[in-house]
């Protein structure tokens, strides 16, 4: 790439996922120094200008994947529960596994994570980051998504183990997280709260906490933890990604959607770990989606296989095509783009292909023969594509993808990876009863 940031993109399908610009069946996207600068059918370019011009052709361009719930740190034992439980993955995930990771650990699996999530066309993440065990153990996972390339929402948790010994009080060093580390909230890596769990006085801390820090909040629910008892408590605040929400009754749903808060979720783990039925396609329309993978200890942590969960099931349990409301692989795509961002707050900046947002995007083989001809670009770039098809990914404008590969040798990390896992590992499967 030219020093300049200069790029035409020249001859793509271009799914832009803004409404007001629409779909290009062929056009071109001129990126300048970091930001999409036109979106049109044919862009000229001065002859002798300093722009790399990159021939499209046979290409799908869609914005950046935005991931809303990702444990990064989890990528050290990647795919080592495929079977388990939520109640299982909670005792031998986050407890026997959790105990023993360290710092050093903590910024592997996190840089490690975050590189995975690029090479898959996840361009936003939102590091659900329930390892806090100490504050070099923040200060490690901090400086791995600085290190990334990624752009993260950071969203400062406590580990299980430490609510049962001391309650679900976050801890006051995330005061200095927020002065030291992540005072910026333009900045690439930008801060929230995990709060949950909690006791009435707890709740009510750690939403003290966040209207004095001035960020945003994440919580997992389920059947078993009330959105009216948090309503009551007055703790809800509107930005909030609520988590799974498996079983909520529609009540409880259309409270999250009052409070100005969104729902993001898991297809693929919920249905592996026994959350229960995810919840696209059966929820109010008032309430805003978002997708996520969760934990790369069970499911692959990349949206092709989220995007295809979330299709399947929408239309399998509530939005088919007799529903009046039928769930299409436009709309999943959105979910996976355009309102990922807006459920994280960053929808000025990336999610679409507005001129104007920053160059978060994805180059998609489509002239390959096992997803040519494309004949309804969204169904083939949910229902057909998978990581296999990623020509390139660009964040901010700069490729951090090209030829399906990372610009960034990720020897070193495949390396520390084998390395922890060899320590870490294998995760135990213990014997808990189910909680739900």
């Amino acid at each position: 790439m030219k020093d300049t940031g200069a790029t035409l993109l020249r001859g793509a399908t271009i799914l832009t996922m803004d409404p007001a610009i629409g779909d290009l069946a062929r056009g071109d996207l001129l990126i300048t120094a970091g930001r999409i600068s036109a979106v049109a059918a044919t862009i000229e370019v001065s002859p002798g200008a300093d722009v790399e011009i990159v021939d499209a052709t046979g290409r799908i361009v869609i914005p950046g994947f935005v991931d809303t719930h990702r444990h990064m740190w989890e990528v050290l034992v990647r795919g080592g529960a495929p079977h388990h439980t939520l109640e299982q993955y909670y005792v031998d995930v986050l407890g026997h596994v959790g105990s023993r990771v360290t710092p050093d650990d903590v910024h592997l699996g996190t840089l490690a994570s975050a590189r995975s999530a690029l090479l898959a066309g996840i361009t936003t993440v939102q590091d659900i980051a329930n390892i806090q065990k100490s504050p070099e153990h923040t200060d490690a996972a901090v400086a791995a998504l600085r290190q990334s390339g990624v752009r993260a929402v950071f969203a400062y948790g406590k580990p299980y183990s430490l609510m049962a010994q001391q309650g679900a009080g976050l801890s006051d060093d995330v005061r200095r997280v927020r002065s030291d580390l992540l005072p910026d909230d333009t900045a690439d890596v930008t801060l929230a709260l995990l709060t949950e769990w909690g006791d009435d006085d707890a709740e009510h801390r750690n939403a003290a906490l966040a209207r004095d820090l001035g960020v945003r909040t994440a919580r997992h629910i389920g059947a078993m933890t009330p959105i009216s008892r948090l309503r009551s408590l007055g703790v809800l605040s509107a930005g909030t990604t609520f988590i799974h929400g498996n079983a909520l009754p529609v009540d409880e749903l259309r409270i999250i959607a009052e409070s100005g808060g969104t729902l993001s979720v898991a297809p693929g783990i919920e249905m592996l770990m026994g959350h229960g039925i995810p919840m696209v396609g059966r929820t109010p329309p008032e309430l805003p989606l978002s997708l996520s993978t969760s934990a790369e200890v069970t499911v692959a942590a990349d949206f092709f296989t989220q995007m295809r969960a979330a299709l399947q099931v929408g239309r399998a349990f509530g939005r088919g095509a007799d529903s009046g409301r039928e769930l299409t692989a436009s709309e999943v795509l959105a979910l996976a783009t355009r309102e990922g961002a807006a459920a994280l707050g960053l929808d000025a900046s990336t999610g679409t292909l507005t001129p104007g947002k920053y160059a978060d995007l994805v180059v998609l083989r489509a002239d390959d023969l096992d997803v040519t001809p494309v004949l309804d670009p969204a169904g083939t770039v949910v229902s057909q594509m998978d990581r296999r098809h990623i020509d390139a990914v660009y964040r901010a404008g700069r490729p951090v993808v090209r030829g399906g590969a990372l610009v960034d040798d990720p020897r070193h990390l495949i390396e520390g990876l084998q390395v922890a896992a060899a320590r870490l590992g294998p995760v135990p499967r213990s014997t808990v009863p189910p909680q739900r």
